[in-house]
């Protein structure tokens, strides 16, 4: 049954859990309003963690440490590779990793604490680095907002995550960072084809939002790099010209990409989204995944899980290359300065001068 603005319409079995429970309505009657679109409203959680930085290991990524205000996404994208973390919380990666989202609000009292302490030697944080920072529910919580006020007062180099023009709300704050060398954006773009996204990644901002955000944050002088993650071989790698020809347009100063990723039950979702929105691509989009994947749907192998192997992950490579330095987005990557920390009160009070 189709649910209105969702990436999935039901909930796989959690790895973890010993039960699972199943609708089985082959015992009831089927009515004309049985297959009815049905609308599930978004429920909101607080989340009683006591800790919003968290640490990785992994040689895939440019950065160590990452701040998430929220668990969960709204923005229901139906390839995300952060559905599985729900399934800590005991909750499904499915539709509930979009329905069922868990606030941080004292991320921002956290995160000072963080800053605050002795042991911490300044170095790049990245929000987020499992869901989106700027997500439709950061309109009426602010959480991010709050920690980018907590990391322009200390200082503390930030770069920024997200595939929401939201992000635009705060270039006051992000500017005022980036004048010190202290902020960068990392757009996500996918497709230019909002007939595409608007299936694929339901609560995201339109493709013409975000080039509009890039365009406003370059203006204001904020450093923004696009991501083209991720690359769905079959699905959108036509489009990479294109995309790095328009972001370039837009004022941004670099880009990247990452081939599709589905870890655990990402790969029941995105093939069963496959199956029901674009069923004529779905064999040809899988059989290419597998092509770059050794013949599987996935392979969390450091050093090839991002960008996959074989002739198709090679062409990707090297049209990716190509377009990049023909449009400018080739340039160093950008280092963002960590000498002008200065250690905050984890109280939040005013130091003295004297």
């Amino acid at each position: 049954m189709d649910v209105i603005g969702r990436g999935s319409d039901f909930n796989p079995t959690n790895r973890f859990e010993r039960l699972a429970v199943v609708d089985d309505w082959e015992h009831l009657e089927t009515t004309d309003n049985d297959e009815a679109p049905r609308k599930l409203v978004t429920e909101l959680f607080d989340d009683q963690s006591q800790s919003v930085v968290s640490e990785n290991k992994s040689p895939d990524l440019s950065f160590r440490y990452s701040l998430n205000p929220y668990r969960g996404c709204v923005h229901g994208c139906s390839y995300c590779y952060a559905r599985p973390y729900h399934e800590f919380l005991g909750f499904s990666a499915g539709l509930d990793f979009e329905t069922k989202i868990m606030v941080k609000r004292d991320a921002a009292l956290l995160f000072r604490k963080f800053l605050a302490r002795p042991s911490w030697r300044c170095e790049l944080i990245v929000m987020s680095g499992v869901t989106d920072c700027y997500q439709p529910i950061e309109r009426q919580f602010a959480v991010t907002r709050a920690c980018l006020e907590v990391a322009n007062a200390a200082n503390q180099p930030i770069a920024v995550i997200t595939k929401n023009a939201l992000v635009t709300r705060d270039i006051d704050l992000l500017a005022d960072m980036a004048a010190r060398n202290l902020a960068q954006v990392n757009i996500s773009v996918t497709s230019l084809d909002q007939t595409l996204t608007r299936k694929m990644e339901p609560r995201t901002s339109s493709p013409a939002a975000r080039l509009r955000a890039i365009r406003e944050l370059a203006a204001a002088g904020v450093p923004v790099h696009v991501m083209t993650a991720p690359i769905i071989p079959g699905l959108n790698d036509s489009e990479i010209p294109k995309i790095l020809e328009a972001v370039a347009a837009a004022g941004a100063v670099g880009a990247g990409y990452t081939i599709l990723r589905l870890p655990h039950a990402v790969k029941e979702i995105f093939l069963h989204w496959l199956a029901q929105h674009l069923p004529e691509a779905k064999d040809r989009v899988e059989s290419r995944l597998r092509a770059v994947r050794s013949g599987e749907l996935t392979n969390n192998q450091f050093g090839k899980r991002m960008r996959g192997e074989g002739p198709i992950a090679q062409q990707i490579d090297q049209t990716f290359r190509v377009f990049k330095k023909r449009h400018g987005l080739d340039s160093a990557s950008l280092q963002l300065d960590t000498t002008q920390f200065r250690r905050p009160d984890k109280h939040g009070r005013q130091k003295s001068l004297f």
